[in-house]
């Protein structure tokens, strides 16, 4: 079975296929990957290039009878092209089922099916769409065996293409890069470290809001503007009904054209309606290009700075920014990136539009399989950590899924709750401390009877992580029957190049750089867990157990303080009255210092 690499992209899709040592990527008749792009025109259906060229408007989604990557229309329940309900799913399959079949009809490789893929998805895909994208692939004929990040894939496709592999990995070990896929649809990053040659996400990022296509339209809009300025003609003088359309191309290739030079013309023909000169012609250099998109060039770095920011490391932490996608290749953006890094840490991928794809085809013709990158775990009273899930974890293909099933016991029912929170070390690897920062992936609450006393109510959790790569956890309580169910679509993964070593099974720790940092921020608020694995009276709230077992505090026992002072903290003043914490309680003192078994203590003066 040969598996090929699929990059379902936004803007643009490409299947690679590693043959040898070398990757073969099926462009279309330009040599460029094929526009993700369908036009529904009767009972004829157009993908791609053609279909592209009919475009009226830059942007996403709809725009007419033409539809501009359908795979942002995932999770509607239904879209109107042309005046007809049609189904995203259908539409993505036409676009899917046209790059296969432009793959399978080249000379290059006889007999290709590509019937089997390694697709890549955006970092903050969702699940339910990552279930319809299957779907959409099996009825093109193609059946998904493992999706992976899109920026990592790059990373993946890098890595594998250099001459000496080993030598690279060894360069970069222990170190960490960054990936900054900016393409015409979406920005991805990923902040990877190289561990013993297994790639091993950090954090991720990623947004639509900075897609190559919007600098299109900002481009079109400002050239029509001032050109409108220059021949003082005002805005109600119509355009013809192709215009934007062939303005949007141009503009389009004037981006491209001025990467390389100082100006570049853009000139349409017959574009104002009812003029003795309707063309278009306006000569726009590189300042007025960076100018047009200054704002979206600082929007879009400033989600590296957000990421680093989030994951506590600074610039200098980076040893590499691997930079992809067509956007990456202004110069604007690269003077951004290596004011950021320095130059000599920047590589801007000469093979920008195929990386991603290449990257998949590796992955596929090395059968590298996915790790969890950080443990899951569940929060336990008292602050402890039970591991659920254990980085490393090899994640399912398709029709396979990951699960285990836990049982635990309720510490403190009085609220008549039980509160599951799952979370994630920020530190990658099976081998975590106690004390490392925590990231809360979910938090579910189950009804439990609020009389009962503790370690008497049964909670059960199970969790599944399946081959969308999506993490399901299901806690319910035994008695009460209580269910609550929540979804984590943003897990971090780890990929084994093939001449790696060991990973993490051979490092005891790997390096976090929150690791001296607080726990949480001033002012958060923090999840009081009332679960615990294993009875024990010391998880149980000092003034719950006193109400089930008062001889627990006999002094006698000693009891521990920290029981000691939750108990009398919601327990009146013997003297007074009043709240511990009362500042009008003047024996609070006295209060908190008596003994804490029952005895009658002599009153302070004042008092008596």
């Amino acid at each position: 079975m040969v598996v090929v690499g699929f990059d379902f992209g936004t803007t643009n899709s490409l299947i690679s296929i590693v043959q040898g040592d070398r990757v073969i990527s099926f462009n279309d008749e330009q040599g460029l990957p094929i526009p993700s792009v369908v036009s529904y025109e009767g009972s004829k259906t157009v993908v791609g290039r053609q279909a592209r060229e009919r475009m009226n408007k830059a942007g996403l989604g709809v725009q007419g009878n033409l539809v501009r990557s359908p795979k942002t229309l995932l999770g509607k329940e239904s879209v109107y092209v042309g005046g007809n309900e049609r189904n995203p799913v259908d539409i993505v399959r036409d676009v899917v089922q046209f790059v296969r079949q432009e793959a399978m009809r080249t000379r290059t490789v006889k007999n290709l099916q590509a019937d089997h893929a390694v697709v890549t998805i955006p970092v903050n895909m969702e699940g339910k769409r990552r279930s319809l994208l299957r779907d959409a692939f099996r009825a093109a004929g193609i059946s998904i065996v493992q999706f992976v990040h899109e920026p990592l894939a790059a990373l993946y496709g890098y890595l594998r293409s250099q001459v000496d592999i080993a030598a690279t990995i060894r360069k970069f070990d222990r170190k960490l890069v960054l990936v900054f896929d900016w393409g015409g649809g979406t920005l991805d990053l990923t902040l990877c470290r190289v561990v013993d040659g297994m790639l091993v996400q950090v954090g991720n990022d990623g947004t639509d809001d900075v897609g190559g296509d919007l600098f299109d339209e900002e481009i079109r809009n400002e050239v029509e503007k001032r050109v409108r300025a220059k021949l003082n003609h005002a805005g109600d003088v119509q355009v013809h009904e192709d215009a934007r359309t062939r303005l949007m191309h141009e503009c389009e290739r004037v981006k491209i054209d001025l990467s390389g030079r100082s100006n570049a013309n853009i000139f349409v023909q017959t574009f104002f309606h009812e003029l003795d000169d309707p063309a278009l012609d306006l000569t726009l250099s590189r300042d007025d290009l960076e100018g047009m998109v200054g704002s979206l060039v600082v929007k879009g770095i400033g989600r590296i700075e957000s990421l680093l920011a989030r994951e506590g490391y600074s610039t200098a932490s980076v040893s590499l920014c691997l930079a992809t996608g067509g956007i990456v290749n202004m110069p604007l953006v690269k003077a951004r990136l290596h004011e950021l890094f320095g130059p000599q840490r920047v590589h801007v991928s000469e093979r920008s539009s195929s990386l991603i794809s290449e990257g998949a085809a590796w992955v596929a013709y090395d059968k590298a399989r996915l790790h969890l990158a950080k443990n899951v775990e569940l929060t336990l009273a008292r602050n402890s950590y039970m591991p659920l899930l254990n980085a490393g974890l090899e994640m399912p293909i398709e029709g396979l899924v990951c699960k285990d099933s836990f049982t635990v016991y309720c510490v403190d029912p009085t609220d008549g709750h039980g509160k599951f929170q799952l979370v994630s070390p920020h530190r990658a690897g099976p081998k975590v401390m106690p004390d490392d920062k925590r990231r809360t992936l979910a938090n579910l609450v189950v009804n439990v009877d609020r009389k009962a006393a503790p370690f008497k109510e049964r909670l059960q959790l199970d969790v599944i992580i399946d081959d969308n790569l999506v993490l399901v956890a299901k806690a319910r309580s035994l008695n009460m029957r209580g269910l609550a169910e929540a979804e984590v679509h943003d897990l971090e993964f780890a990929l084994q190049l093939p001449s790696g070593g060991n990973g993490w099974k051979t490092t005891t720790t790997v390096h976090d750089a929150t690791e001296d940092g607080a726990l949480h921020e001033q002012g958060d608020l923090v999840m009081r867990s009332n679960i615990a694995a294993q009875v024990n009276n010391y998880l149980v709230p000092g003034e719950v157990l006193y109400r089930f077992n008062p001889f627990y505090f006999d002094s006698r026992s000693t009891p521990p303080q920290l029981q000691v002072d939750e108990k009398l903290y919601y327990e009146p003043c013997v003297y007074c009255g009043r709240a511990s914490n009362d500042p009008l309680c003047s024996c609070a003192s006295v209060h908190l210092i008596r003994p804490t078994t029952q005895v009658l203590l002599k009153p302070p003066r004042g008092l008596q």
